[in-house]
């Protein structure tokens, strides 16, 4: 039996392989190889003059995660508590603009951010002063937000629609008003839909590049700009691969801190 089982995952595993490991193994050769295929160390030593670029977009990763989770909680929160066929019907909501194009959906924030655009027409229909809403990190953080939020809310809502609502209840029963039941009995329980979530947010927030091209300035330059350069404009793969391979080391600390963090306060608030 356990033969058997076991070779059911075989085809998972030439997946992963053909699609994950081999692919990363030629990042890493990439990464540490000159452009003649010889060793060297050059294109990681190189990766200290990028260490701005790589603040930037993690930072700006951050912000737009947590902006994403703060909106996404109580939006997931009140779908969970409505009933199965009001669940459906929002969730293919927030589901219809994942069916559009990535491209397209931010093409349209342009048009409603920029100087002519739909938001400041109207502004100056009615009389008032124009906005500089786009090319900004401002306007930045909002597309990772719209395009990304599905992927926070899914999550919070697939942990909270199965939460067993007899604890929320005993909790009330014991005396615990609504802010209390929250902090020790939902959020606790919710922490695997907040870690998954941020996890889905953050990894493409940080490695984008086609939003901060259209919706920053010139002067904001995120990581995953300067790595399609390597590859498009510079042509100079090695130093795209050891790139790609420097994000992905410190997405994988930023998600190893977090993961600590949160199973720190699970045990803290149980």
């Amino acid at each position: 039996m356990r033969t058997k089982t076991k070779f059911l995952a075989v085809p998972y595993l030439l997946w992963m392989t053909i699609f994950i490991i081999a692919p990363l193994l030629f990042v890493a050769y990439f990464a540490f190889t000159d452009s003649a295929g010889n060793f060297s160390f050059q294109n990681i030593i190189k990766l200290g003059d990028y260490i701005p670029v790589f603040i930037t977009s993690i930072w700006l990763g951050a912000v737009a995660a947590f902006l994403c989770l703060i909106i996404a909680y109580p939006v997931a929160y009140f779908i969970a508590n409505t009933s199965e066929k009001w669940q459906k019907f929002l969730i293919m909501l927030i589901m219809l603009p994942m069916c559009m194009s990535f491209l397209l959906r931010t093409i349209a924030w342009v048009s409603l951010l920029s100087d002519n655009g739909i938001i400041n027409n109207t502004l100056t229909a009615i009389g008032l002063s124009p906005l500089p809403l786009i090319r900004n990190n401002g306007a930045v953080i909002l597309g990772m937000v719209y395009n990304y939020l599905p992927f926070m809310i899914m999550p919070l809502y697939t942990v909270l629609v199965k939460m067993d609502s007899s604890v929320i209840n005993a909790a009330r029963d014991l005396g615990a008003n609504s802010f209390q039941v929250f902090r020790r009995v939902i959020l606790p329980m919710s922490l695997p839909g907040i870690v998954t979530g941020i996890t889905m947010v953050f990894v493409p927030a940080v490695s984008t590049f086609y939003i901060s091209r259209k919706l920053g300035n010139t002067s904001l330059t995120m990581i995953g700009d300067v790595i399609e350069s390597q590859f498009k404009t510079a042509y100079n793969p090695n130093l795209g691969a050891a790139m790609s391979l420097g994000l992905m080391v410190l997405i994988f600390i930023c998600m190893g801190i977090m993961n600590r963090f949160s199973k720190d306060e699970e045990d803290i608030l149980l």
